[in-house]
């Protein structure tokens, strides 16, 4: 996970697929917290801290990640409302968040981890708040990448639903995204399956930030299918999104 960490922290300011996920993110952030004054945030497993500067321009955001080097890259990112931390354990008081937010997080997790993880953030969500949640989709996609990031499962919409409601949430919208580079995708991890997928030393590859001209191609594919994606949900990808709310009373 280190070797992951050390990897993004390279890439994700300019790399196209982190571009793309914070073009698909954005809506959801802004829908979650649209009607809430000075809205409270929290990331859980923030990695390098990142994607707290992005939910810092719509709230007062926080993070924990479990790695010591996370934490690190989060401070070396100005993020210093960060903690270390599980989570299976959040550090934090109960109903104490008006929105919480899981990125490619739970589908590292092993089944009794990810449930504990999902009643967690039940537990510090306020009734009524959100929850933003990304994780990898369809175990067709399986690659390379699956063994730097430590994938256990790549979910369907109906598993992650199945996986969430029973914490209290109720979905509100759940779509796949990055569709427009699925065909390439799939290519490229059928491949690696067949012919074996490599030891993770060699995967950092698989998010090393591509040729000038390539990053913006895909790039621009990605933007056009964030517009896509504010006025429908895509039926395949290589992610799966969902907005949820905590029920009233739950």
């Amino acid at each position: 996970m280190d070797r992951l960490l050390e990897a993004t922290f390279q890439a994700e300011r300019e790399h196209f697929w982190f571009k793309g996920f914070r073009q698909f993110v954005t809506p959801l952030i802004e829908q979650a917290v649209a009607e809430v004054p000075h809205p409270r945030i929290l990331d859980c497993g923030c990695g390098t801290g990142a994607n707290l500067s992005l939910l810092r321009q719509h709230g007062d955001a926080y993070g924990f990640d479990l790695t010591a080097l996370g934490v690190r890259y989060a401070r070396d990112h100005g993020q210093h409302r960060v903690a270390r931390a599980s989570a299976t354990h959040v550090p934090f008081a109960s109903r104490a968040f008006d929105l919480v937010t899981s990125f490619d997080v739970l589908y590292c997790l092993q089944d009794d981890q990810e449930r504990q993880a999902i009643v967690e953030m039940a537990r510090v969500v306020k009734p009524g708040g959100m929850l933003i949640v990304n994780v990898a989709a369809l175990e067709m996609l399986r690659g390379g990448h699956s063994i730097l990031s430590e994938e256990v499962r790549r979910y369907r919409r109906a598993m992650l639903q199945e996986r969430i409601e029973p914490a209290g949430f109720e979905v509100i919208r759940m779509t796949y995204t990055n569709a427009t580079l699925f065909p390439l995708m799939l290519a490229v991890r059928t491949l690696q399956r067949i012919t074996g997928m490599s030891a993770a030393d060699d995967t950092t590859k698989e998010i090393a930030l591509p040729s000038k001209p390539v990053n913006t191609a895909l790039t621009a594919l990605l933007s056009l299918e964030a517009r896509a994606l504010r006025v429908t949900n895509m039926p395949f990808g290589s992610s799966l999104l969902c907005l949820a709310r905590k029920r009233p009373g739950a």
